[in-house]
């Protein structure tokens, strides 16, 4: 049985579950969250934190049908409050997120074929199948779709499954193919060294979706590495290179005739608790590194470090995306490129969007709720 007690010197709820869990509540986390101050259909606050004062507290805390019901001292206010609901949000935990898939790092030895795959009509026909590749693709941060049809829309229609589609200066799709006057490298027959995209971005993109409706040409094979492991081993081996990467922030640039994009960022950035949180590594978007000049060397060899390690056969993937295929990465986290081709050999074309990862993970949590 759910126990409650109050503590009025240290100004807390104490409760206790039947499984042994207990937990104490601060009386003014308590009154914020009163269920009573939340819209009934919004689910959005509507409670005035100032319209209490800092000293309120509780009069008396009781058991009735169930709930925890509390009197306030600043007049007949009850509030009443599941029991279940308050373990759910315990002070110092935070609530359970579907969503908040624990990373599977990989290197260079993981063999493509184990990588996360499912066909294109298994997820625009089920939401069981779209779920669980959902998460499996939040592990690794890279996956494959087949079987996809030949329509240069079809991986929109799967992307658009999961979430808003992100446009950039780019458009809200790209077609990846060998172009005149190309104002990006990716429009090019050039080999694409392993990056992050838009690093320039204030935000840059989330998940990418790269829908392959042609590969004839030689060369042109992608390649992919796992920068979470990156960082992970640099931060092992190199401590002094990863905390420069991670608390200095560098410029990124792109510019054309009708755009210029700028913004600083880290290039391994960590998140409010430390957590490896997204990578920013794009060579060829790298502004004009503008750090005092005291601290330009010892930031050279550390940028020169990850560098080399985005090109050793220790951590890069190298692929053939084929025709139907659709390959998806977390682009904040996964670095891509490709080899270099020969458009006169045949014709390649992969055409491209991006879902940021706020949408990717809200269809987890929505698609989530059915299993609760």
């Amino acid at each position: 049985m759910t126990t409650a007690s109050l503590r009025g010197g240290d100004r807390v709820l104490h409760v206790a579950w039947p499984d042994g869990t207990s937990a104490d509540f601060p009386f003014l986390w308590l009154r914020d969250n009163c269920p009573s101050g939340f819209h009934p259909q919004t689910r959005e606050r509507q409670f005035d934190l100032t319209s209490i004062p800092l000293e309120l507290s509780v009069t008396n805390a009781a058991l009735e049908n169930g709930n925890i019901v509390l009197t306030w001292d600043d007049g007949d206010h009850i509030s009443r409050y599941d029991p279940e609901w308050l373990y759910d949000h315990r002070p110092g935990f935070g609530l359970s997120d579907p969503a908040g898939v624990e990373p599977v790092l990989w290197r260079g030895d993981l063999p493509p074929n184990d990588l996360p795959r499912a066909s294109a009509l298994d997820l625009m026909s089920s939401d069981d199948a779209l779920l669980a590749f959902l998460v499996e693709s939040k592990k690794t941060g890279l996956s494959i779709v087949d079987g996809m049809v030949d329509d240069k829309n079809a991986g929109m229609a799967i992307a658009q499954r999961i979430g808003f589609l992100r446009e950039t200066n780019f458009g809200t799709t790209f077609e990846v193919m060998s172009k005149p006057n190309p104002n990006n490298l990716a429009y090019t027959s050039h080999a694409l060294p392993l990056h992050t995209d838009l690093a320039n971005q204030e935000l840059p993109p989330g998940f990418q979706f790269l829908h392959c409706l042609a590969n004839e040409a030689e060369g042109g094979g992608s390649t992919f590495c796992d920068g979470f492991a990156i960082a992970a081993d640099l931060k092992t081996t190199d401590p002094d290179a990863f905390r420069l990467l991670a608390e200095t922030p560098v410029p990124f640039r792109f510019h054309d005739d009708d755009y210029d994009i700028r913004r600083h960022h880290m290039v391994i950035d960590l998140d409010a608790f430390g957590n490896l949180h997204e990578l920013h590594f794009n060579a060829h978007l790298a502004g004009i590194f503008d750090l005092p000049a005291d601290r330009m060397e010892a930031y050279y060899r550390a940028y020169r470090k990850i560098m080399q390690m985005t090109r050793s056969e220790k951590y890069v993937m190298t692929t053939r995306l084929e025709g139907g295929e659709m390959v998806i990465f977390d682009n904040r986290r996964v670095l891509h490129g490709r080899a270099a081709f020969d458009p006169n050999t045949g014709f390649r074309h992969l055409r491209g969007c991006y879902v940021d990862r706020g949408e990717f993970d809200s269809r987890i949590r929505v698609l989530s709720r059915s299993k609760g």
